[in-house]
């Protein structure tokens, strides 16, 4: 035990002196504590990137879902968000274009600039910081399971500590702290996920002898719809298509484009993330899927907590430490860019409508960090659902925003109310589903809410300049390039019907199948990287 609090206590330590290093003053301007400056090259834009996406769902969301589901979750995940990094291109470069140009800080700045209304502008940000909670809740969660099982701290004292130190360093530190750590706890993360597989797959006999283990008990495993049989052709689109939509409006990831210090660095990010993403991804799942020979019979939120089990079973308690380190850097490193970028919204968006004049240092907002830390602790004390659960839902709610984002930055003429409708409908939609009120049939409500998104702000938008007698409908310029449809068809491809319910063959004790999902990931890099070189 003492060694266990030891090396957690280093590992803790390690990170709050990088923030210290890389500190920003109390007063520093907004750019500087926000942005750090906009100076980020590719190497801690794309660590940043990484690590402030791969959060404790990552980790321990994504290990659960391995045990209860196997390896069907691993294209949902690696394909998945691997193929979002085209909204990089698509969104990203123009986010950050606008952002220098225009002096912004925060996304909904962004939406006021393009749409000149502070009344969207406010909607926006209310949502941004509405379902970026719960997420945010997400981490000390994870954080006091792993606590809980690696050193028998209580639950309720894990979440405390881990809050406590994130909120320590990004309050003083700002996005350089946050950066610099977002770094250092991405490789960390990166480096004892493969420590961690490598052990337990040793602990078993090796990795090809201990998926034939698990094969020989629970062959669902290794096929779709996977263990608990509820990846169905539409469920399996339906996340594919979640995690496009969504995770460039994370606000923490949004958050990131304004920082970059050439769109150049953006385009080595996105050229790079569906290979980091397979990489990523594949170990987690496995690991939970091999936790089924140590741990049969857990189920729900228990699945959660398979990777510390297992590690707190299997390796000496250095070991267990170190590796649950992993863990910890996936969640601390997205709870800070979380806590960093929904109070420079709070700052920039929220306060201004109270106070009618623009803060001119980070005060306010650190101050916000405080509240924050506390109202994501809240709810982590009493966790409604598993993690893959609470996730969805607040994803899809932050997904309502693309359209908005999309469209105007695309369209030559937009009109706040095309955003404020289709935002409205689409999150009364997204009500009626989480409350059972309509079914959502095949797919999950992701679908239909960003149908009824994206109709809504269409049919609005071509009302309105018919009504103004301005009638010049454009289409994003995305769309006439082939690079875009060659992407299309990858992505088509990824909902592979054909091999439904197959787990054989098996190539190095995994199913086949999966290998066709990290030849389309690949696919997919060769062509967004010739569109980058093209444009």
């Amino acid at each position: 035990m003492f060694v266990k609090i030891t090396v957690l206590i280093a590992y803790f330590l390690t990170v709050l002196v990088i923030g210290l290093i890389a500190r920003t003053r109390w007063k520093s301007s907004p750019a500087t504590y926000f942005l750090a400056d906009r100076k980020l090259g590719t190497l801690v834009l794309i660590g940043t990137m990484v690590a402030t996406n791969f959060s404790a769902f990552t980790v321990f969301g994504t290990s659960g879902a391995g045990y209860r589901d196997g390896y069907a979750f691993f294209p949902i995940m690696g394909f998945g968000t691997g193929f979002m990094a085209l909204t990089f291109w698509i969104l990203g470069r123009k986010i950050w274009k606008a952002g220098r140009e225009r002096n912004l800080v925060t996304p909904p700045e962004l939406i006021r600039a393009l749409y000149n209304s502070p009344a969207l502008s406010f909607i926006f940000a209310l949502v941004m910081i509405f379902f970026t909670i719960p997420y945010l809740a997400l981490q000390p969660m994870a954080a006091g399971y792993a606590l809980e099982e690696l050193v028998g701290l209580p639950y309720v004292y894990g979440c405390m500590l881990v809050t406590a130190i994130i909120g320590l360093y990004t309050l003083r530190g700002g996005m350089r702290a946050v950066a610099w750590t977002d770094l250092f706890q991405g490789t960390i993360m990166f480096i004892l996920l493969l420590v961690s597989l490598i052990m337990i797959a040793r602990h078993h006999g090796g990795f090809v002898v201990a998926n034939q283990k698990v094969m020989a008990s629970w062959p669902e495993l290794f096929s779709r719809p996977g263990g608990s049989g509820k990846y169905t052709l539409g469920i399996w689109f339906s996340y594919i298509l979640l995690w496009f939509f969504c995770d460039p409006m994370f606000p923490q990831l949004f958050q990131r484009f304004f920082t970059a210090k050439s769109d150049r660095n953006i385009s080595r990010t996105m050229v790079l993330y569906p290979l980091i993403c397979t990489v990523v991804f594949f170990m987690p799942i496995a690991v939970g899927v091999l936790g089924r020979l140590s741990f049969p019979d857990l189920a729900g939120k228990q699945a959660d907590r398979i990777l510390p089990m297992v590690l707190t079973l299997i390796s000496g308690d250095a070991m267990a430490a170190l590796v649950m380190a992993a863990g910890l850097a996936a969640l601390m490193s997205t709870m800070d860019s979380q806590l960093l970028t929904l109070s420079s919204i709070f700052t920039h968006d929220v306060v201004p409508l109270v106070k009618k004049e623009k803060n001119n240092n980070s005060l306010t907002g650190r101050m916000f960090v405080i509240f924050l830390s506390l109202a994501g602790l809240a709810l982590a004390c009493k966790p409604p659902a598993t993690i893959l659960q609470i996730a969805t839902q607040t994803f899809t709610g932050l997904a309502v925003l693309f359209p908005t984002v999309f469209f105007g930055l695309y369209f030559k003429k937009v009109f706040p109310l095309s955003a404020i409708l289709s935002i409205i409908c689409g999150e009364i939609a997204l009500l009626t589903f989480y409350f059972k009120w309509i079914p959502s049939g095949i797919f999950l409500p992701v679908v239909w809410v960003m149908i009824i998104t994206f109709f809504v702000y269409l049919l609005t938008h071509i009302v309105l300049l018919q009504k103004e007698k301005a009638f010049e409908f454009s289409l994003p310029d995305c769309l006439y390039r082939p690079y875009f449809y060659l992407l299309i068809g990858i992505f088509s491809l990824a909902t592979d019907f054909w091999a439904w319910g197959e787990s054989q063959p098996v190539f190095m004790g995994v199913p086949l199948w999966m290998g066709y999902f990290i030849v389309l990931s690949a696919a997919q890099t060769m062509v967004m990287l010739a569109w980058v070189r093209k444009d």
